[in-house]
């Protein structure tokens, strides 16, 4: 052998040897991840999530490098596991990864169902002409909801043929969220007639974020105005991107409209809103899941002092605050609220532990419990809101001093409403969704 072939053989055994180190590391690495969980009790997923078929998968691990987020699927004794379900947030990377197809997203868990109105892999509710884009059909992520916004909006127009009578669009489209938004644009690209209904801003639901949270995405392609390299970021710079995008593309949004009744007359939709009727030949819904914050029940909710989201947090600085609930919603606004100067706060989840939010969360909440900038009580609900106080059941009975009660705990879907335009509702527990394959 050459001494050049010599050099070479050496560096290809110097990189093998490598890889089969970082292989090991990993693999080391995933199992800890995978007991930890196990031991932490944070083995339900809380959203989209993958499930693999271990007697068709090849171990090829495409799956584990292809995720975006870090430790969610990982090598278990050579076999990939989803390690840390509840930090997956349903990117659907993994499946596109998969070479023999192993893989299907599913929603919900026998434990945790999930209520989702019922879709075809076209978008289509069981209404013909009705179709539902983004968190109302289970996307929440908002990289996923753009690219189910411009999907659907394709769907949409293969289904239409001809030309829409006068005085009729080809599509009604509710809501201005990312899904909407992604909608417009392409159905702008596609030249068909359409108007994007909003009941409050564009943006819809992430306003209602507290002020420079972090929201997470993914570089997305935007019909008509390109690709969007965005991966973490904050509520207001999202917010001012969206508004670049619809100032450079033209996007008329009509906002602080409500949309009522939407009925079939023939092959026509009438969108009853606020401000008139709208007649459309198909209707998409890319609105919220939340509709209605879920109220806890309790005497003295209907106060003043009790309130359903946090927009801004140095208000209650120096203030007794409550957050009720376990999931990240509540996390995180406890989190903010224990950052302002002075401000006492307690977290009160009923559950025994905090097992429904992402483990970033949870283990920032763990070091704001050690650090003392902050309380938590797990086993814990309120039993009756008063000007000066709350009772809590913990243990026991607890009246615990307090000026403002922050209510997390997620919103009622708007079932009564769907269920009244006659779209058809389902609780989904580990079942495939059709419309993310």
């Amino acid at each position: 052998m050459t001494l050049a072939g010599i050099v070479v053989g050496a560096g290809v055994g110097v990189a093998l040897g490598t890889t089969v180190v970082r292989s090991i590391r990993d693999s080391r690495r995933h199992a800890r991840v995978f007991e930890r969980t196990q031991r932490l009790g944070h083995t339900e997923p809380v959203s989209l999530h993958p499930r693999i078929n271990l007697d068709v998968c090849i171990n090829s691990g495409g799956c584990v490098t292809s995720c975006p987020e870090k430790d969610v699927l990982g090598m278990v004794d050579g076999r990939p596991h989803l390690i840390k379900p509840s930090a997956c947030i349903g990117h659907g990377e993994c499946l596109r990864a998969c070479p023999v197809d192993a893989i299907t997203l599913v929603i919900g868990t026998e434990k945790r169902g999930v209520e989702l109105p019922l879709l075809g892999t076209d978008f289509q509710t069981n209404v013909p002409g009705l179709f539902i884009a983004g968190e109302l059909g289970g996307m929440g992520l908002i990289h996923n909801a753009v690219n189910q916004g411009a999907q659907s909006r394709r769907a949409i127009h293969t289904s239409l043929s001809g030309k829409a009578p006068e005085g009729v669009y080809d599509v009604v489209i509710v809501g201005a969220g990312p899904a909407g938004l992604s909608a417009a644009l392409q159905a702008k690209e596609l030249g068909l007639s359409f108007v994007v209904l909003e009941q409050e801003q564009l943006g819809g639901a992430l306003r209602s974020f507290p002020r420079q949270k972090v929201v997470m995405t993914a570089p997305v392609q935007m019909p008509i105005y390109g690709k969007v390299q965005l991966r973490r970021t904050t509520k207001e710079a999202l917010l001012e991107l969206w508004q670049e995008i619809v100032l450079k593309t033209e996007l008329e949004i009509v906002e602080g409209v409500k949309v009522g009744d939407i009925k079939q007359e023939n092959d026509l939709f009438v969108v009853e809103t606020s401000k008139g009727e709208r007649r459309a030949r198909r209707v998409l819904l890319a609105i919220g899941r939340r509709g209605t914050p879920r109220k806890l029940g309790v005497p003295g909710e209907q106060l003043e002092k009790v309130t359903y989201k946090l927009i801004e947090p140095e208000q209650y600085r120096g203030q007794k605050c409550l957050v009720v609930g376990g999931g990240d919603a509540a996390v995180e606004t406890a989190l903010m609220l224990a950052k302002e100067p002075g401000t006492q706060v307690t977290i009160a989840h009923r559950g025994d532990k905090f097992d429904r939010c992402k483990p970033d969360n949870f283990e920032a909440l763990q070091k704001a419990e050690i650090a003392g900038t902050l309380s938590v009580m797990v086993s814990a609900k309120p039993l009756e809101i008063a000007d000066d106080h709350v009772v809590l059941e913990a243990r026991r009975k607890e009246k615990l001093p307090n000026d403002f009660v922050f209510v997390c705990i997620g919103g009622e879907l708007p079932t009564a409403w769907l269920s009244k335009i006659g779209v058809e509702v389902k609780t989904l527990k580990g079942e495939a969704f059709p419309a993310a394959q």
